[in-house]
């Protein structure tokens, strides 16, 4: 099962995926070490796009070894969400605006998502982990 959770720069993916992974025992990428892994800082539209096709290959490797498999990053249009195809969107629709103005202006929001979180807090990864092992 592939699971995103996605949102604007500072909206709390990667607080979110790090209190989320050991609950789901999930395997676990976050975008800017892929990015690093891949020396690609590209973040042209073109660029996003390749870095949503990385972090697909890497997801789909682990669900076709029947692993849980969670992938925090921006995931900024519709394409880059189409092309990651998750079978879990978590939203963090914290923030309005990030840090980044050129990923603020291209940034749409997700039309199809199972969970949106409108508050960091400590509670939500417990919430989240609950429901999703009802689902697997």
């Amino acid at each position: 099962m592939k699971i995103l959770i996605m949102g604007l720069p500072g909206s709390g993916k990667t607080y979110l995926a790090k209190k989320l992974q050991p609950l789901l025992k999930a395997a676990w990428y976050n975008a800017d070490i892929v990015r690093e892994m891949a020396n690609d800082w590209d973040f042209s539209p073109e660029g996003r796009i390749r870095q949503s096709l990385r972090m697909k290959n890497l997801a789909d490797f682990e669900k076709r070894h029947g692993r849980l498999v969670i992938c925090d990053f921006v995931c900024p249009t519709k394409e880059t969400q189409k092309n990651f195809d998750p079978d879990i969107t978590v939203w963090m629709n914290t923030i309005k605006s990030g840090r980044y103005e050129d990923t603020n202006k291209m940034f749409e929001e997700p039309s199809e998502v199972d969970f949106r979180i409108k508050e960091k807090n400590n509670e939500n990864h417990k919430v989240i982990a609950e429901e999703i092992l009802k689902r697997v």
